[in-house]
Parts: structure tokens; sequence; C-alpha cells
């Protein structure tokens, strides 16, 4: 059997699989968050808002501090990682993104707009697998200075 690579935690007794998984879910994570918040950030207001009618009915600087949010978590879930310096930042930004969804749920329910959540269910999903399996499943191991 190989050794895990050396950007996984000695101590950590994970499969490549997972390993692999959890890289594939962070950048998908990653490309749908800053993907998201690039939409949000430089879609003029009026077609925004014609596409997703909430646009329309939040102060404008809701929406670009939620727009702000979005491309900080989709970078942190991906670059912690990458980068190995504080990989434990990935576990932090994947438990904020995973609150960010949850609070659009709650927004969405309010609203009467339970039928457009799944998608937010499905991320909430990914994002606690991404901050369980870097923090326990397959951590990334910090770069030495």
């Amino acid at each position: 059997m190989n050794p895990p690579s050396p950007a996984v935690s000695a101590g950590a007794k994970s499969s490549k699989g997972l390993h692999v998984g959890l890289w594939i879910v962070q950048a998908l994570l990653g490309i749908t968050f800053v993907g998201s918040g690039l939409w949000k950030a430089f879609t003029p207001l009026p077609e925004l808002a014609a596409m997703i009618p909430w646009a329309g009915q939040v102060p404008a600087a809701f929406l670009y501090f939620i727009a702000f949010v979005d491309v900080a978590g989709g970078l942190g879930v991906v670059l912690p990682s990458l980068t190995r310096i504080k990989p434990g930042l990935t576990v932090l930004a994947a438990l904020g993104c995973a609150l960010l969804q949850l609070s659009a749920i709650v927004f969405h329910f309010s609203r009467g707009e339970a039928a457009n959540t799944p998608f937010n269910f499905f991320l909430v999903a990914l994002s606690l697998f991404v901050s369980w399996g870097r923090r326990a499943g397959a951590p990334i191991k910090p770069r030495h200075a």
C-alpha cells in the first residue's frame, strides 16, 4: 500500500479516495460560491431582480455583502488547502458556507419559497462534508516555513 501524500496529515488514517473526493467537492464548492458571488456583484440589479426576485426586494448593500461572502467562502474552501498555508481555514470556510446556506434556507422559508431550497440543502451537505473531511477525515498538513 502506498503511503499517504505528504500533504495529508501524518496521523490521519484516510483513504486516497476520500482525499480525492474532498478535492473534487472543494473545487466544485469554490466554483459555485465564487461564480455566484461574482454573478451577484456584476449583474445589473434590474436583470438580477428579474431572475431572482428577492434581489430586488433587499437593500443593494445586503446583496453586495452576500456576493462578497460568497466569493470569500468559495476562495476559503480551496486556497488554504491548495497552498497549505493555514489549511485549517478551509474547515472554517466550509462551516461558514454551510451557515450561509442555512441562513438562505431560513430566508426562503420565511418568504414561502421552500421550493427554492433543495440546492441550498445540497450545498450545506457538501460544505459539512468538506469541513469534516479536512478536519478529521483527510486533513491537509501545513507547509513548513
